[in-house]
């Protein structure tokens, strides 16, 4: 019984390491010869037990049959599921590299690896995440393209070369890419916000308009996504739809205090001037729009009549950001009432102004919408409050301050 068990054995293990031999020949790949290695000592270990014609105890019978039979067995199964044996040694090798911070030996190992293995998935992949976090993006992009190309389902991928795209100022290739991931996989909220970015930043409204209404469709508790799309609504002056999106927005992340001050703009541009003055006094609470909201809400005490109230407000504002908001005082005939209680620092040509912590898009907005705001100051509350009960969009800024600035031109003369 122990003969013929030494016999299967020595067959179904000499058959593998002439498998494990050719693939070294065939490849001319010597990764293998580990395998060789160690299959071999498992064969000269069985043969020594046969040669002392003496059995030897389990675990030693364990480790002959995993090095002489299962290791070579599991390498070739792994192969019929393309799955290399160099790159499972590549791998290891690879991640205990970049583990002691040996970024340049891992390189190498992974060129080696996909110039012998051209298709290799694990390769680039690895190559890329290098790449990337060296700031090699442009090398990154080649290895992420590479990974497109091999698995057509790697939308990760998809992303990622979108995404780098992006970042070298490529919006058009950027934008043809996500609009490929986002056929394959509309309810990528990722590739959803990056898209729309990305038109947002060319102008392209009415297209990002699109974008997230889809977008939403699969995740319509995103939050960038509700806000970009009032940003996008607010640029078409269409402030209902924006209005609508911006409390959502809101609602979603109370912690962002950008959406509640397009909602006070919003509010002033239809005269609905407790709203506005609501959403002002949160706003004054976040750092970045203290000076702003403070600003705003002098102007609505004033339009109130509520000269006090106006004062400490503007003199709030001022305090905030005093190089800014005098300018702004200045050129607001608003102010004129009570220009002599306003308390403005003596050497304000020495002050600095702060620079804005905005992003390009929230500065963006935030100046449209106090542009629109000053346009349609001069305009009734009746007209507003009609355009509003219509469902109309102020969609012609353009025309109604050439309208405003007739009138003026008509009182003056």
């Amino acid at each position: 019984m122990i003969i013929l068990e030494q016999l299967i054995f020595n067959i179904i293990a000499f058959t593998l390491f002439v498998i494990i031999f050719l693939k070294i020949i065939q490849r001319n790949d010597t990764s293998y010869v580990i395998s060789l290695i160690l299959e071999a000592s498992g064969i000269v270990l069985s043969f020594f037990q046969l040669v002392i014609n003496e059995n030897f105890n389990i675990v030693v019978k364990i480790i002959i049959y995993v090095l002489a039979i299962l290791l070579p067995a599991i390498i070739i199964i792994l192969e019929k599921q393309n799955i290399l044996f160099m790159e499972i040694v590549t791998t290891i090798s690879v991640m205990i590299n970049m583990l002691l911070g040996k970024n340049k030996i891992a390189k190498r190992k992974l060129n080696k690896l996909v110039s012998a293995y051209p298709q290799s998935y694990i390769g680039h992949k690895l190559l890329a995440q290098i790449y990337e976090k060296e700031g090699g993006i442009r090398k990154a992009l080649e290895e992420y393209i590479q990974l497109v190309d091999i698995k057509k389902t790697d939308y990760k991928s998809y992303y990622k070369v979108a995404e780098i795209l992006n970042t070298l100022e490529k919006k058009d290739e950027a934008a043809e890419m996500l609009n490929l991931l986002l056929q394959k996989q509309p309810e990528n909220s990722e590739a959803t916000k990056l898209l729309g970015e990305i038109l947002i930043e060319q102008e392209k409204y009415k297209e990002a308009v699109y974008i997230y209404l889809d977008g939403l469709k699969y995740n319509p508790t995103n939050y960038d996504m509700n806000y970009n799309l009032a940003v996008v609504y607010t640029m078409l002056n269409d402030f209902q739809n924006a209005k609508m999106y911006y409390e959502k927005a809101a609602f979603l992340n109370t912690l962002e205090y950008n959406s509640q001050y397009s909602l006070a703009e919003i509010a002033l541009i239809y005269k609905e001037l407790e709203e506005a003055e609501k959403y002002f006094l949160e706003t004054s609470q976040n750092e970045e729009l203290e000076a702003d909201s403070y600003f705003e809400l002098a102007r609505i005490s004033i339009m109130k009549a509520e000269k006090e109230k106006a004062i400490n407000y503007a003199n709030l504002a001022i305090e905030s950001n005093p190089k800014k908001i005098v300018e702004k005082i200045r050129n607001d005939s608003l102010f004129i009432t009570i220009m002599t209680k306003i308390n403005i620092p003596l050497n304000l040509e020495n002050i600095e102004e702060k620079e804005s912590k905005l992003g390009k898009k929230e500065q963006k907005v935030k100046k449209h919408l106090e542009e629109t705001f000053e346009i349609t100051r001069h305009l009734g509350y009746n007209n507003i409050r009609m355009s509003k009960k219509e469902q109309k969009t102020i969609d012609d800024i353009g025309k109604i301050q050439e309208d405003i600035e007739e009138a003026k031109e008509r009182e003056e003369n």
